[in-house]
Formats: structure tokens, C-alpha cells, sequence
């Protein structure tokens, strides 16, 4: 009580502006991190809640295990007379399926973010704007990697044996990869564009279902009827698909390779503007 009083009683002594500044402002300022930085710590930000919630790594085993097997022996010896024969046309078929399915789990985090207020924080911070979307695409980048690896050691165990070696199959992937980054654009958009999770799932679910489905995943074309064929021939899906599994059997499919660097350059010209117009508005 005694320490309170004296301490009410006794007059502070006054701050100058000098004395204060030098204890509020550092003499060196920190460097503005750059685009590259920031989009790491972001990136690093989505591998550390893969950390603590693993359980988000189901999706990119389980599911693509169960395809594999469900389609490799269900359809195997109708289409291609045998499993193990059939496996060397749809293990790539369903690793591109797998990967492009998952891509829309961006959205729903972006979502997710949005509605919790993290993203206002972002927004307040000296960074590259675009960091905090593209350090999205770079952790998903993560489980994209070990979807594909998952799918190949199955693969492996079932089968399969890509004639292009090791470097047909890195090649394989990082095409994917590539694509699979690009394509993840157009479900940030659709994160900032709806309210709720359930809808980014439900729209990126309607999107992705006829464009996996109806392409040279599972079987060839030249099986379906005409007017079929010319959507299954220019689906993004179909030169993709065609393009890894070229690229693991030891060829160099040249004209599916660019198709498929086409529309990943195209999702990036039209959806990231969009998409970041959508973000500093929101």
C-alpha cells in the first residue's frame, strides 16, 4: 500500500521524442522478404499442418491404393485380358486421376483460412501478395509427391514395370507436378469465391469427375463413339495422361508433352489473375 501511494505521489519525469524514438524504432530495419521467401515460409506453413494433422495424408494414400487395385483387377482381364498386362496402361492413367483429384483440397483450405480470419492477418503483413497462394500450391506440392510415389510403390508390387527407367518416371512426375500446380489455380478461385467448404468440394467434385473420366485414363479412345471422342481427344486430362504414360514407357511423346505445358500456361495466364483480383477484394 505504502509503495502505491509513494508512487502516485512522485511525478514521472518527462520523455523526450528523441529518447523514445530510439527505444520504439530499431536503427536497422529489417529487409522486406522477398517474393521467393515469403512463398517458402508459406509453403513451409502448409507442410507444417500436414505435421500435425496427418490424417490429411489419407487422401493421397489410401484413395489412390484402393483405384489401383479396385480398377486394375475389376477391369483388367475384361479390357486387357490380365491384370498384370492392364496395369501397364492404367498405373499411369490412375496417378494422373489421383493427383488431379486431389488438387481441389487447395481450395478448401484457402476456404477454410477465410472463414477463421487468417487470411486478414495476411493481408496486413510487408509481403508479396501472391505468397500466401502460392505457398498453398507449394505445400499440396508436397502431397502431390507422395501420392505419386505411394502409386508407383504399389504399382511396383503389382506389376508394373515402366520401361523408361528412373528417369522416365522423374520425368513422369514433374510433368504432373507442373500441371497439377498450374490446374490447382482454378480451385483457389472457386475457395474465394464461395462461402462455405462443402461448396468449393461440391463444385470442384462436378468439374473433376467429367474431365477424369471422360479421357484415355482407363481406356482408349478409339472405342468410343465419334462425338465422344472429339471431347475426350482435346481434354487437358487426356494429353496429360498420355503424356506421362509416354514419358514412363521410355518414349517422348513430343505433341502430348506441349499440349499438356499449353494448358498449364493457360490455367496460369486466366486463373491466377482472377484469382488474385478475388483476393485483394475479399
Amino acid at each position: 500500500m505504502s509503495t502505491a501511494t509513494s508512487t502516485e505521489g512522485k511525478e514521472l519525469s518527462p520523455v523526450s521524442t528523441e529518447s523514445l524514438a530510439a527505444l520504439l524504432v530499431a536503427k536497422e530495419r529489417p529487409p522486406r522478404p522477398s517474393a521467393l521467401s515469403a512463398s517458402l515460409t508459406f509453403g513451409w506453413r502448409a507442410i507444417l499442418k500436414i505435421k500435425h494433422v496427418p490424417e490429411q495424408l489419407f487422401d493421397v494414400t489410401a484413395f489412390p491404393i484402393m483405384n489401383l487395385l479396385m480398377f486394375t483387377y475389376l477391369f483388367g482381364g475384361a479390357l486387357a485380358g490380365s491384370p498384370s498386362d492392364y496395369i501397364q496402361f492404367v498405373l499411369p492413367g490412375i496417378l494422373v486421376m489421383s493427383v488431379v483429384m486431389i488438387t481441389m483440397y487447395t481450395g478448401v483450405s484457402v476456404n477454410v483460412d477465410i472463414e477463421k480470419g487468417v487470411f486478414d492477418r495476411f493481408r496486413t503483413l510487408p509481403i508479396w501478395r501472391p505468397s500466401a497462394m502460392v505457398g498453398y500450391l507449394l505445400g499440396d506440392a508436397l502431397r502431390y509427391t507422395i501420392a505419386s510415389v505411394v502409386m508407383l510403390a504399389v504399382g511396383l508390387l503389382l506389376g508394373y514395370r515402366p520401361d523408361g527407367g528412373f528417369g522416365g518416371v522423374i520425368a513422369g512426375i514433374a510433368l504432373l507436378l507442373v500441371f497439377s500446380f498450374a490446374f490447382s489455380w482454378i480451385w483457389t478461385m472457386f475457395g474465394l469465391m464461395l462461402r462455405t467448404e462443402k461448396s468449393v468440394m461440391s463444385i470442384s467434385m462436378m468439374v473433376i469427375f467429367p474431365l477424369t473420366f471422360l479421357s484415355n485414363v482407363f481406356v482408349d479412345p478409339k472405342t468410343m463413339p465419334g462425338w465422344l471422342q472429339v471431347f475426350v481427344n482435346n481434354s487437358p486430362i487426356t494429353h496429360l495422361a498420355s503424356a506421362v504414360r509416354g514419358l514412363m514407357a521410355g518414349d517422348w511423346p513430343g505433341a502430348e508433352i506441349g499440349w499438356t505445358l499449353g494448358w498449364a500456361g493457360l490455367f496460369l495466364l486466366v486463373f491466377g489473375p482472377v484469382t488474385m483480383r478475388l483476393y485483394n477484394r475479399k
